[in-house]
């Protein structure tokens, strides 16, 4: 009996795969496509560590199953590779960007292909390429002739140190993620991409796709709709007033004061009124320091200050309220002011009490049916029903539609971006450049950094910046400013139909054929902006007939993070990455991906422990052992009834577990299986292979070793996924009750006739009872067949 050398074996394997382009999605329109996706990764200098594996082996467990059931799929890959981190190490050691780009991807490249994953590399892209950015170019000017690329003065996050705008998601605690420097408010002209045109069909095709619960959520919660009416608070002996938007009209008996956000331009017009301005000036500086995501914080303690001076007057009972500047109140979310009903409110609430505002409720919800109106005047005793249009009659209200979902800040004062496609005029204005000399591509410069004036390292390239204009020819100016790394995710799926294609961004029969995205897969970390971008940008290239399908992703789903050993999220600065590296050299793919699936429930969160995967490179010895068993003339009916039944059983419940992603409970049920047949001491060649079958997406080299021992010259990924025979499988299954000192920590579906051995196996092998069991030695056991397992420590 051959050693087990997963090295060896997996280097083999993957050579013959790769020569035989075996995983190459063609355009067959005759035969019936799958498109698997996950999340193209950010090649860091850091490298692959485990936590990317997680997603991007589950979604080839699921690719490698369509394909044996006779599926031509595509499960592409390629480079997110553009944004800051590449930038701050250019800045660091004066290596380029693309240099350093090029290396990584290297490296990310060797690693992902040493896990034996089916992806197409004949589709890979990076989103660098000037052959890839040239189609988001493209598709940004195509945005912008439609009036959905404009630009404005926004309020952006400005690192003080670095000089350059932040994203809200570059900002962490108020420091820049860069340098961990303040960070403060400013307005700038900024390129905006007008996704709030798009925000009824961002909702609306929520209905046509099969999203989980929470990411649906996600993306609603975001675009945030809310139908109410806007009604006009009067300032006392001025001309001015405030308008708010509420959803609630008939709380406005309770509106006892009005909040400004600090941002409001009505705090300027008013500052001959403000007593105390110095003091509200101050305030509104500070204010400006803070990121919105800390400032929408619902437990941060609320801050405010009164407009001493200014009194409003509510419209439904004509009292004189106070109106206060806070930072929980944003300025460019509905009219950035409210009005405050803080017996009906949580913010509003805590901030009356804090500050010792009036308090009073106007809803009485104790009848059994309905709540009625109280202290409303005349409107008391009606319901919120009755009353609520003839309050907004009242008050002057106007029905009105409001989004949380605010234009897309789309443009960044770096270099390492895609360039703006833009010349700007003094006669024409802003004009696209041809598309015939597209792409514009980022020139050489000497210093990554940007300019003290805030401006893109481009800007100082005069020979790059100073060109004729496309309209009139005269002396005009490029665009400086770069696009965010969302441009080049926001239609990445689209180009893997058809990425070399350079007539057009891909073929009308690619995109046909291949959309939408059978099933996508990620983290929950991207469920909100990401798909909500490449949902917009596939919506407005739909309604230009560029491409088939309203919405590209059909189905997505999430994985649990993988923490590092420390419960912590996996950082270079925490020294708590693992690296895939010397795993696979010490274990083999397999059983690195084997414990991946393994470790847990898919999509819940739970820290790497570098002991597990001794369990899974265990299992797969054991494998390996167990072909020795194999009795090749014989036929499947000479195994036993209890082993065809626990063959069956297995069959049946990877094949039902990969689509639930129960992946940990397949791993489970095939060790089961393993077990079964050692305790059998025999099996045949046909029920043998059709466990290999069911193996192969999950440990794809030993299985593909396995298979070509017994005379298979095609591969065993291109063979047919083997069906269960629901009529083999035992039913005398009983649940055993597993105990850990005495206390009930789980039960678990076994086999009547389960020995002690397998009971403990099975058990050891079940994830939720792996934090009980961990908890001390085992010092014995006591197990009662058909019925109880109780382990004591």
């Amino acid at each position: 009996m051959k050693q087990y050398n997963p090295n060896k074996i997996e280097k083999k394997w993957q050579e013959k795969w790769a020569q035989e382009g075996i995983y190459n999605a063609k355009l067959e329109p005759n035969k019936k496509k799958w498109y698997s996706l996950v999340e193209f990764p950010y090649p860091s200098g850091a490298g692959l560590h485990t936590g990317h594996i997680r997603s991007f082996t589950a979604m080839d467990i699921i690719s490698r199953k369509r394909r044996m059931e006779g599926y031509n799929v595509l499960y592409p890959i390629g480079w997110d590779a553009f944004g800051l981190p590449t930038e701050n190490y250019a800045i660091k050691t004066g290596i380029s960007p693309q240099q350093a780009t090029a290396e990584n991807v290297a490296t990310f490249k060797r690693q992902l292909q040493s896990l034996g994953l089916s992806f197409d590399w004949s589709r890979e892209v990076n989103t660098t390429d000037p052959k890839y950015y040239r189609w988001t170019q493209w598709i940004f000017i195509k945005l912008f002739e439609n009036g959905l690329a404009y630009k404005s003065k926004a309020s952006i996050n400005w690192c003080l140190s670095c000089k350059i705008g932040l994203a809200n998601e570059e900002v962490v605690n108020g420091a820049c993620e860069r340098c961990g420097g303040l960070v403060e408010k400013r307005e700038k002209e900024q390129w905006m991409l007008k996704i709030t045109a798009y925000a009824e069909k961002l909702l609306a095709g929520l209905d046509e796709v099969d999203y989980l619960q929470d990411i649906q959520t996600q993306q609603k919660n975001w675009i945030g709709k809310s139908e109410g009416v806007e009604i006009a608070f009067k300032l006392k002996d001025t001309e001015k007033s405030v308008p708010v938007f509420t959803t609630r009209p008939e709380t406005i008996f309770g509106a006892t004061y009005l909040v400004l956000a600090p941002e409001n331009q009505l705090v300027a017009s008013l500052q001959d009124r403000i007593e105390n301005f110095a003091e509200v000036e101050a305030y509104i500086q500070k204010a400006t320091q803070k990121t919105e995501i800390e400032r929408a914080n619902f437990e941060k303690e609320k801050t405010g200050i009164p407009l001493k001076g200014v009194v409003a007057i509510n419209p439904a009972n004509q009292k004189e309220i106070p109106v206060w500047v806070s930072d929980y109140v944003l300025a460019d979310y509905q009219t950035g002011a409210i009005m405050a009903v803080p017996a009906h409110d949580e913010r509003d609430l805590a901030f009356a009490e804090k500050f010792q505002l009036e308090i009073q409720s106007v809803l009485d919800g104790n009848l059994p049916d309905k709540e009625v109106l109280v202290n409303s005047l005349e409107f008391t005793g009606l319901s919120v029903a009755e009353a609520r249009g003839k309050i907004t009659a009242l008050v002057g209200g106007v029905t009105k539609t409001s989004y949380k979902l605010r234009d897309w800040v789309f443009s960044r004062q770096r270099y390492w971006g895609e360039p703006i496609p833009i010349i700007f005029c003094g006669d024409c204005g802003y004009v696209p450049v041809p598309e015939d000399q597209l792409p514009v591509t980022l020139p050489k410069v000497e210093k990554y950094q940007p300019r003290d004036d805030g401006e893109s390292p481009l800007a100082s390239v005069k020979e790059w910046v100073n060109v004729p204009c496309p309209s009139c020819a005269k002396e005009a100016q490029r665009e400086t400013d770069v696009m965010p790394n969302w441009a080049g995710s926001s239609w990445y799926f689209l180009r893997y139909t058809d990425p070399t294609n350079e007539q057009e961004f891909a073929s009308q029969d690619a995109l046909k054929y291949f959309l939408p995205v059978d099933w996508y897969n990620g983290g929950m970390e991207h469920v909100t902006l990401h798909l909500l971008y490449s949902r917009f940008w596939n919506l407005f290239l739909h309604d230009l007939q560029q491409v088939p399908y309203k919405e590209p992703y059909a189905k997505r789903t999430k994985h649990g993070m993988i923490l590092g050993p420390d419960g912590k999220k996996m950082s270079k600065s925490k020294g708590n990455v693992v690296n895939p590296d010397p795993l696979i050299k010490e274990f083999g793919a397999d059983a690195l991906r084997l414990y991946e699936m393994f470790m847990g429930p898919f999509d819940q969160m739970i820290p790497w422990d570098n002991r597990g995967i001794l369990g899974t490179a265990r299992f797969l010895e054991k494998v390996w052992r167990t072909n020795q068993l194999v009795q090749e003339k014989s036929t499947d009916s000479e195994d036993s009834e209890a082993l065809q039944s626990a063959l069956h059983a297995t069959l049946k419940k990877v094949t039902e577990d990969i689509e639930s992603m129960s992946f940990n409970t397949s791993v489970s049920q095939m060790m089961i299986f393993i077990n079964a047949v050692q305790k059998e001491g025999r099996i045949t060649q046909t029920n043998w292979q059709l466990f290999l079958q069911v193996l192969a997406p999950f440990a794809p080299h030993i299985a593909e070793e396995l298979w070509a021992e017994f005379g298979n010259t095609k591969t065993i990924h291109l063979s047919a996924w083997p069906k269960y025979d629901s009529e083999r499988i035992q039913t005398d299954v009983f649940l055993l009750v597993v105990q850990v000192n005495g206390k009930v920590r789980a039960q678990i579906e076994a086999r009547k006739d389960l020995t002690e051995a397998e009971a403990i196996q099975l058990a050891k092998n079940n994830a939720g009872l792996k934090k009980w069991l961990a908890e001390g030695e085992i010092q014995k056991t006591i197990f009662v067949p058909n019925r109880v397992l109780n382990f004591l420590q």
